[in-house]
């Protein structure tokens, strides 16, 4: 007699670990540990910027999440190292029958920096993903930190009318909570075109940087002329910013120009994009 099997035995999911980090060595940043586990890779490092600034690209080779996946990530920076990390591309969440998992761990020690500007993510409708992010600072550390959302595909006439994205995000400096976030959007629910919502969005961003700025350019980053609904507020510590845009490209726009107007004030270094941000 044939009995039936669940479909769960055939149903595939990839567990991907990656360990980065990077140590200072004079005046140059390197690589000191690069553990990966499963389908999660960074590409060879590159110094566009000279040998100060260390710059990693993750790779995620099967190229989209689906559910029962998870990620783990993590990176620390040493003393006085500076690590930029970016991706080459979206990273993709598909629709699924059970939630799919990222854990992001970041640590930075006194006098390094860090730079976590990944490329958009994109969250199809029916979609479960569950993301947290947890980041301790030591001492004077630095963070530039930014992250963009896209709910379901616009362009494919496909609203996110199904499933959920949730993420937690917290930032602690010598063990003192600096901010703390959680976010939990259902498929079809009313926030997202409610006007104390998403107010019909589909994409939201949010950049996080350690430091002060002055009045003058926190209104030269308020007057760039974005098609975006964008605002940012000082706190003690740590400039915040968020938007609000029909289509991920200009939520990115918005903020690689908040990045060139603020990484020479906070970091002291202009900004140069990554060249595989124009790939």
């Amino acid at each position: 007699m044939n009995l039936p099997i669940s479909t769960a035995l055939f149903t595939p999911s990839w567990h991907a670990e990656l360990e980065l980090a990077y140590a200072r060595f004079g005046d140059c940043t390197r690589p000191v540990m690069r553990r990966h586990l499963g389908p999660l890779r960074v590409q060879k490092h590159l110094y566009a910027e000279g040998p100060e600034v260390c710059q990693h690209i993750i790779v995620h080779p099967p190229g989209g999440i689906a559910g029962g996946d998870r990620l783990d990530i993590s990176a620390r920076v040493e003393q006085h190292a500076w690590a930029q990390i970016t991706s080459p591309g979206a990273a993709k969440w598909y629709r699924a029958a059970g939630p799919a998992y990222q854990q992001l761990d970041l640590k930075v020690a006194a006098g390094a920096t860090l730079e976590w500007l990944p490329q958009e993510t994109i969250v199809y409708s029916a979609a479960q993903a569950e993301l947290t992010t947890s980041i301790d600072l030591e001492g004077d550390a630095r963070l530039f930190y930014w992250d963009v959302v896209a709910l379901g595909r616009p362009a494919s006439g496909e609203r996110f009318d199904l499933g959920h994205f949730q993420s937690h995000l917290d930032i602690r400096r010598d063990g003192r909570l600096l901010w703390h976030e959680r976010q939990r959007i259902v498929g079809g629910d009313g926030l997202l075109d409610s006007p104390i919502g998403l107010d019909g969005n589909p994409v939201f961003a949010t950049l996080l940087v350690t430091g002060e700025i002055d009045a003058e350019l926190l209104e030269r980053c308020r007057s760039l002329d974005h098609e975006v609904r964008g605002d940012l507020t000082q706190l003690p510590g740590l400039l915040v910013a968020r938007c609000l845009a029909s289509e991920a490209l200009l939520a990115r726009a918005w903020l690689i120009d908040l990045w060139r107007l603020l990484r020479p004030a906070l970091l002291g270094r202009d900004a140069q994009p990554p060249r595989i941000w124009n790939t």
